[in-house]
Parts: structure tokens; C-alpha cells; sequence
């Protein structure tokens, strides 16, 4: 695993691609083929698909950047992070969430996807005793307001369906929200959440439980809260460590095949909320590996993290899985047509701006396994031209490249807010972040 979410670092949100479909489980037998097994080609399924763009509303606008690169292939999925920073955050500030509300009520059966952190200070390294103190208040109904809220706003701003991935790996070792210290009182905190969420009128809220791949820290059925609690079971899954093959992640100790096995078992729909390249560089053994698992299992989503190291448009990283990732998920569907604008529901006030962007998730380093046999390749089955194009029209040119993955300005009051506001009159005071500047104190208008 590797860092990927600090207040002042790259901001992960994912702008992913949805189209609807059924659930559909494999035996173990069907799920992996080895090296050397030549299968046909299943058709184009229907697909759920996905990239990380950017956090905030830059991501909603390459959203139809990225549907061109694709040849039109429509985006329905919207993914990002709430902040985990401040419980005033978590809770969801109307003004972060609201560009992606609009987006999701703008076409037909889009999806709203919001990763929801479990504790304040989440990236803090906050040490273990202090974690299981946390865990045990939370379990108690000690932080219950904080998710009505976050529940009320929601609702609030049009999207009451939300897909809420609650504590996301909590099985590794990056994230105060981890299950290691206390499994029992994580689990009855996350049952905490998830009953003070529903208890809201107008709720249609689903709740992904999203792990890790592999055993980590613990092992992650251990932190399972249980059937009635948990509507979606996810995996985020990147290409490492070094060395390991597709099957390997397929076959190895809590690996995909566990997921789908006890998805199937538990009755639950599956999802893939990150999932991309890294330790073994450009792998397009791996992408199409996991590309094939898709089409196998019919995800409810899956959102692929673009940006270096592990993506495939907004990286250059990784030439030939693009090719890989492009080929394949080109000119599925028809393009969306977006409904009428929706009135905009009135959000609840708030004296905060825009929250920072939530960085993106660190990766906690994988335990130490034994190696194990490396095949030489995934599924062979033949890959489609590289650069297909549509039978109508040549086929679009590649959108021009964000240079800037953080272009809008965010503003958070920091801790002491309220004491330097006796120090300026009375003013607004907050920590900024723009696309040209660093972190700077913001005081709008001095009155000495």
C-alpha cells in the first residue's frame, strides 16, 4: 500500500461509469481460467466501469472528457470522498456535495457512490489504544448525530440513494476507522451508523462494506458487521506486491475469489471501488485480467483510480494497459441524454466553505507471503484492435489532458477559527487551497 490521501496531497475522487446489470455469480471454476486455456470471447457485456477524475467538480467535468476517449461510452457512476478531517466534514458540507447531486439527478439511472469516513483525525496515525476508545464511543451512540446529519443533507440535496462506502479498508492499518484494534466494537459501530442513517425519513440509502484484498492487518471477514447491515460486499484491489500474478490475487487468502464465494454466500451484490496498476508498472496482463473478472461477475460498479501510478488516461505511465483499458471498454451504449435541470434543493446552511479534498487513500503495505509460481499470462483470449473506432465516424481524438488535477479553490476553517475571528473583528477566517498557491491563511477583510 502506498499514500494516497493527506489534506495537502493529490486528491483521489472517482468519476466512474455505470450502466445498469444483474449480478451474476461464477463457480470457482468458471472465475479464473489458467495460462494456456483458449476460450472464446464472451459478447460485450453490460458493463459497469470507472476513473478516478478529481474530487471535487473538476472531476464531474472530465467525466465527458473521458466518455469521448471512450467513444461515447456513458458515465453513470459518480464516486468521491468525503474529507475525514473534521466531523463538520464528515457530516458532508452542502457545498462540496452539491455539484455531484446535480450531476446525478441531471440523466436516468446514474449512480451516486460517497466513500464515508467512520472517525475524525482518519489519517492522523492516531495509535491503537486510542482507536479502540474511538471505536467503543462510537459503539455506545456516541457519534450517531454526526451520520443523521450527513443522512439529513443527503436527502436534502436529491440524493437519498446514495451508495455509502463506510470505513473502506478498514482492515488494513492507514485509517483511524480500522477494525484491527476492536473488531467487535467496529462492528457495533458500523451497525451504529448504518441504523442512525436509515432512521431518517426519505432514505434509500445501500452500504458497501469494502476491504482490502488479502489478509492485511486481519483478516477481513472478522470485521463483517453482518447481513442485515451491509448491502454491497466490495474489494479495493490494486496490481501488487511485486511479482504476483492475476491468479495470485484471484486464488491467494482473502483475495477476489473469497469476495465473490462469500458475496454469493451472504446474498450480496459485489463492487470494486478502487482498483488499478502499481508495483508491477504497466501490466496489461493484469488489466485485461481484471477487465475479464468484470465481465464474468457483473460488478454493481467498479472504478478504476486514474492517476499515476495507477491509471490509464490521465497517466502516461501506462501505454499499453491503456490500449488494454481503451480497446475494450470503447463505444459501449449509447450516449446519455441529460434530463431537464433539476431544481436544486436548498442545502442546509453552513458557516464553512468548501471542504479541503480529501486525499487519496493510503495504501497499507501488504503482508509479507510466500512467493509463489508466477504464470505467464492471464486468460488468452485474443485482444480487440487497439484503437477501435465506430462504424459511422472515425474515431474522436483524445480530449486534451487536465494540467491542472486541482483546479478549483477549497476553504476549510482550521481549528482556531473562532479565536482569530476575535483577533480581525470578527471575520471569517479559514485555510485556503487554490490551483497557484499553497496553503495560506485567508482573512477577507482586515478592519485595522
Amino acid at each position: 500500500m502506498h499514500p494516497r490521501r493527506s489534506v495537502q496531497g493529490t486528491c483521489l475522487v472517482t468519476a466512474a461509469l455505470l450502466t445498469t446489470g444483474v449480478l451474476v455469480h461464477a463457480s470457482a471454476a468458471e472465475a479464473y481460467s489458467p495460462p494456456g486455456t483458449v476460450q472464446a470471447r464472451p459478447e460485450p457485456p453490460v458493463r459497469a466501469m470507472g476513473a478516478y477524475l478529481d474530487y471535487g467538480p473538476a472531476g464531474v467535468k472530465r467525466m465527458q472528457q473521458l466518455a469521448r476517449w471512450l467513444g461515447g461510452s456513458p458515465l453513470r457512476v459518480g464516486h468521491t470522498y468525503l474529507p475525514g478531517d473534521l466531523w463538520s466534514n464528515i457530516e458532508g458540507q452542502p457545498g462540496f456535495l452539491q455539484s455531484w447531486a446535480e450531476w446525478k439527478r441531471s440523466a436516468p439511472n446514474r449512480m451516486f457512490v460517497l466513500n464515508v469516513p467512520m472517525l475524525e483525525r482518519n489519517e492522523a496515525q492516531v495509535p491503537d489504544e486510542e482507536v479502540r476508545r474511538l471505536l467503543r464511543t462510537g459503539a455506545q451512540g456516541g457519534f450517531d448525530h454526526h451520520y443523521r446529519k450527513l443522512a439529513q443533507r443527503l436527502i436534502g440535496l436529491g440524493v437519498p440513494d446514495t451508495v455509502i462506502v463506510l470505513g473502506w479498508e478498514m482492515n488494513g492499518t492507514t485509517y483511524t476507522h480500522r477494525c484491527g484494534p476492536d473488531p467487535e466494537a467496529w462492528k457495533a459501530y458500523w451497525k451504529r451508523i448504518v441504523t442512525a442513517m436509515r432512521s431518517v425519513p426519505g432514505q434509500r440509502f445501500k452500504f458497501d462494506f469494502t476491504p482490502n484484498r488479502g489478509p492485511d492487518a486481519v483478516p477481513w471477514p472478522r470485521c463483517y458487521p453482518g447481513d442485515s447491515f451491509v448491502d454491497i460486499i466490495g474489494m479495493d484491489s490494486y496490481d501488487q506486491p511485486p511479482g504476483e500474478s492475476f491468479e495470485d490475487q484471484v486464488r491467494g487468502p482473502y483475495g477476489l475469489q473469497h469476495q465473490v464465494d462469500f458475496a454469493k454466500a451472504h446474498g450480496k451484490a459485489i463492487s470494486y471501488p478502487e482498483w488499478g496498476l502499481f508495483r508491477n508498472g504497466d501490466n496489461p496482463e493484469y488489466m485485461r485480467g481484471m477487465l475479464d473478472w468484470f465481465d464474468r461477475h457483473k460488478p454493481l460498479y467498479q472504478t478504476i483510480t486514474d492517476y499515476c501510478p495507477h491509471g490509464v488516461w490521465q497517466c502516461d505511465d501506462n501505454p499499453e494497459s491503456s490500449k488494454v483499458f481503451r480497446s475494450r471498454l470503447f463505444g459501449l451504449g449509447q450516449p446519455e441524454t441529460p434530463d431537464k435541470p433539476t431544481p436544486t434543493p436548498t442545502p442546509t446552511p453552513s458557516n464553512a466553505t468548501r471542504p479541503p479534498a480529501t486525499p487519496p487513500p493510503s495504501r497499507t503495505p501488504e503482508p509479507t507471503t510466500p512467493s509463489r509460481p508466477t504464470p505467464t499470462d492471464p486468460p488468452t483470449t485474443p485482444d480487440p484492435p487497439t484503437t477501435p473506432k465506430p462504424s459511422t465516424a472515425p474515431e474522436p481524438t483524445w480530449p486534451p489532458k487536465p494540467s491542472d488535477l486541482n483546479s478549483d479553490d477549497w476553504c476549510v476553517p482550521p481549528r482556531a477559527a473562532e479565536w482569530i475571528k476575535k483577533l480581525t473583528g470578527n471575520q471569517d477566517v479559514c485555510v485556503r487551497h487554490g490551483s497557484e498557491k499553497p496553503w495560506f491563511w485567508t482573512l477577507p477583510d482586515w478592519p485595522f
